[in-house]
C-alpha cells in the first residue's frame, strides 16, 4: 500500500520533480527525513524486491528519523535523469546501469567491455573484490555521487523480433537498441548491427512499432518488461555481464553520523544479497514464462565468432585508459581461476 501511494504521487508530480524535491519534508505531521530511491524496473523485479528489503531494514533501525520511499519503473525519470537528480541531491539513491555511468566517469568503461568476464563465477568474484571495484566506485565522488553496492544484472544477449541471431552475420543491417554508452555503440558497430542508443523505458514501444529490430539485455527484459511479447528469438551470445549499480548522493552519505552510516552500509549489503538470491529464481521463472507463454525461442550459438570480433576492444580501451590496467589484470586472474564453463 505504501508503494502504491508513492507511485501515484510520482505520477502526479514527476514533471516538476527536479524543481520540487528537496530531500526532506513533512507530510501530515511526519517530520522524518524522506529518502527517495529510484530505479527503472517493475515491482516484481529482483531489484525492486531488494530495495524494498532495504527500505524495511533502514526503517526497522532508524524509522523514527527516516522514511524510505522506493520508486520503480522510471517514475522519477530515465536512468540518466535519476543519476543527475542523485548528483544534485534532489533524490538520495538510484540504480543505474554501469553503461550509463560510463558517461559520468571513464573508469566505468572497464565493466562495459564485451567478454570481460570468462564466467559468472569470475564475474561475481571480481565484483565482490574491493580491489577491483573500489577504484571504479569511488571515481565519481567529485561529481557528487558514489556507488554503494553492485546489483547482478545477469548476462546480456541479443533478442530480436523476427531474425534469429546465430552468428555475427545475422546482425548485419539490424537496428539494435543498446545502452547509452560509447563502448556499447562501438561493440554493436563491430558486430555489424546498427547501434540504436535509447533509454530502457522506450524500448518496448520501439520494438512494437518496428523502429528497432531487436535489443540486448538479460532474460528478465522478456517478461518483466514485456519484450518477449514482441521479440520471438533470444540468442545466448553472452557478450556482456554488466552490473547495475546503486549510487548515493555524497552529501547525504557524508553527513550521516557514524552509527547511522554503519546501519546504511549493512542495508547496502542487504540489497546485494537479496537481489542476487532473487535473481537466480527470477531468471529461471522468466525463461519458463518466455518459452511457454510468450513463444520465445532460445538459441545457443557458438560464442567464439562474437568474441573474436569484440576482444580487440580490450587492447584499444586499455591503451585509451591505461590507469584501468591493474584492475583489468585482477579480473583476468579471476578468469583464470574460474574459466568458462563451456571450456
Amino acid at each position: 500500500m505504501k508503494q502504491c501511494r508513492r507511485v501515484l504521487a510520482a505520477l502526479a508530480g514527476v514533471s516538476v520533480l527536479a524543481a520540487s524535491l528537496s530531500g526532506c519534508g513533512a507530510n501530515g505531521g511526519d517530520n522524518r527525513r524522506i529518502i527517495r530511491v529510484g530505479h527503472n524496473q517493475a515491482t516484481d523485479h529482483p531489484t525492486n524486491i531488494a530495495l524494498m528489503a532495504f527500505e524495511e531494514y533502514i526503517e526497522s533501525k532508524l524509522g523514527d528519523k527516516y522514511n524510505v520511499e522506493v520508486y520503480p519503473s522510471e517514475l522519477l525519470g530515465s536512468q540518466t535523469d535519476m543519476v543527475q537528480l542523485t548528483q544534485t541531491g534532489a533524490i538520495d539513491f538510484c540504480v543505474a546501469s554501469n553503461s550509463i555511468l560510463e558517461t559520468f566517469s571513464e573508469n566505468y568503461t572497464l565493466f562495459n567491455m564485451p567478454y570481460l568476464f570468462a564466467s559468472a563465477k569470475a564475474y561475481h568474484a571480481s565484483m565482490d573484490d574491493p580491489e577491483v571495484v573500489d577504484p571504479i566506485f569511488e571515481s565519481t565522488t567529485q561529481a557528487g555521487f558514489q556507488a554503494v553496492t553492485w546489483i547482478d544484472a545477469g548476462t546480456r544477449n541479443f533478442y530480436t523480433v523476427a531474425t534469429p541471431i546465430e552468428s555475427p552475420a545475422d546482425l548485419k543491417g539490424l537496428k539494435i537498441r543498446v545502452q547509452q554508452s560509447p563502448t556499447n555503440v562501438q561493440m554493436m558497430d563491430l558486430l555489424g548491427g546498427s547501434a540504436t542508443p535509447m533509454g530502457f523505458g522506450e524500448v518496448y514501444t520501439a520494438l512494437q512499432s518496428k523502429v528497432i529490430d531487436g535489443a540486448e539485455n538479460n532474460e528478465m527484459a522478456l517478461t518483466s518488461n514485456g519484450h518477449g511479447d514482441v521479440c520471438k528469438y533470444y540468442s545466448y551470445d553472452m557478450h556482456q555481464m554488466i552490473p547495475d549499480i546503486l549510487i548515493g548522493n555524497c552529501s547525504f552519505l557524508n553527513d550521516l553520523p557514524q552509527d547511522e552510516r554503519e546501519i546504511f552500509e549493512e542495508g547496502f549489503k542487504l540489497v546485494n544479497t537479496v537481489e542476487r538470491e532473487e535473481w537466480v529464481k527470477a531468471v529461471e521463472a522468466a525463461k519458463d514464462k518466455a518459452a511457454n507463454e510468450q513463444g520465445v525461442t532460445f538459441l545457443y550459438p557458438d560464442t567464439k565468432p562474437f568474441q573474436d570480433i569484440c576482444l580487440p576492444m580490450h587492447e584499444t580501451i586499455l591503451k585509451q585508459y591505461p590507469d584501468l590496467a591493474p584492475v583489468y589484470e585482477k579480473i583476468q586472474a579471476y578468469n583464470g581461476q574460474y574459466p568458462s564453463e563451456a571450456e
